[in-house]
């Protein structure tokens, strides 16, 4: 009987209390897809042909935790497939653990229809924001977070919509943000864009040139020998959020490379928690 108490406080000791619910995955257009990108209408869904359903998991924090924020996450693939783990599903833990709701977005691949993702992106804020009561957040404390296209679509998301429909705050892990050939990731521009865009589409999405005085604060982490997409990118994106007055932080770790997520085998991957909690404490 001893022996047995032992086990018993040994297992609630390791195991301990479960941080969050369920996830929910919801379909983000149940009638029907408001545009095309041509194959989402004419084949079947298949992740592995990168032809993806669009939908949500929603990662909500336990009831008695949840501090009414949301973090709508928007995994990177240069536009044409999605990191849904390291850049999305593997993040649910530090959110909760946090208070803070995860909400992954699988949003469909443009092939160079450009409104696709985009009308995607919104129609997951707009989900978040409708659920808002019943999921103990606050419609008011949503964000969104992306990793490299995934933050070319989070900065678009940002910088292309009025104050009522934008998000709240924005998480830039090592960003696309400029079309501009000079530093752009080449196969993201293609891809929303198409390779022969006109000037006026290249400066429409090249997202430092649409910030303005209602663009949300942002926290921007990369390393500084990105080769895929240059930190120039995030650099004048920081620069053009403080111009506008515009609260932002940007951390950017001396090695690392591209596209490491929330992977432990990131030099600095404590820093970077460090500095993205230090951080999630000034949104309030």
């Amino acid at each position: 009987m001893k022996n047995l108490f032992v086990l018993l406080i040994c297992m609630l000791f390791f195991v301990g209390p479960t941080s969050a619910q369920a996830p929910i995955e919801i379909n983000l257009w149940p009638e029907g897809l408001p545009n095309s990108n041509g194959i989402d209408k004419t084949k079947p869904f298949d992740d592995a042909t990168q032809n993806f359903r669009p939908s949500i998991k929603v990662f909500l924090p336990e009831a008695s935790k949840a501090t009414g924020r949301a973090v709508v996450c928007c995994p990177g693939g240069g536009y044409s497939h999605l990191a849904t783990d390291h850049e999305g599903y593997a993040w649910a833990p530090f959110f909760n653990e946090r208070g803070i709701a995860l909400i992954v977005l699988k949003y469909r691949m443009p092939h160079a229809v450009t409104e696709v993702p985009i009308s995607d992106a919104r129609e997951a804020l707009r989900i978040v924001r409708a659920n808002a009561q019943k999921w103990n957040i606050d419609p008011k404390k949503v964000g969104i977070m992306g990793s490299s296209a995934g933050g070319h679509l989070a900065t678009t998301i940002s910088t292309h919509s009025d104050a009522e429909t934008a998000p709240n705050f924005q998480i830039l892990f090592y960003p696309v943000v400029t079309f501009d050939y000079k530093y752009t990731h080449k196969g993201s521009r293609h891809n929303l864009i198409g390779e022969n865009a006109s000037a006026d589409m290249v400066d429409l999405y090249s997202n430092e040139k649409q910030v303005n005085a209602t663009t949300p604060p942002a926290i921007l982490l990369l390393s500084d020998d990105d080769k895929t997409v240059p930190s120039m990118n995030s650099v004048n994106y920081y620069a053009a959020l403080k111009a506008n007055g515009i609260k932002a932080s940007m951390h950017i770790y001396p090695s690392g490379g591209h596209g490491w997520g929330i992977r432990d085998n990131f030099k600095y991957h404590n820093e970077m928690l460090n500095d993205l909690s230090a951080w999630l404490e000034t949104i309030k």
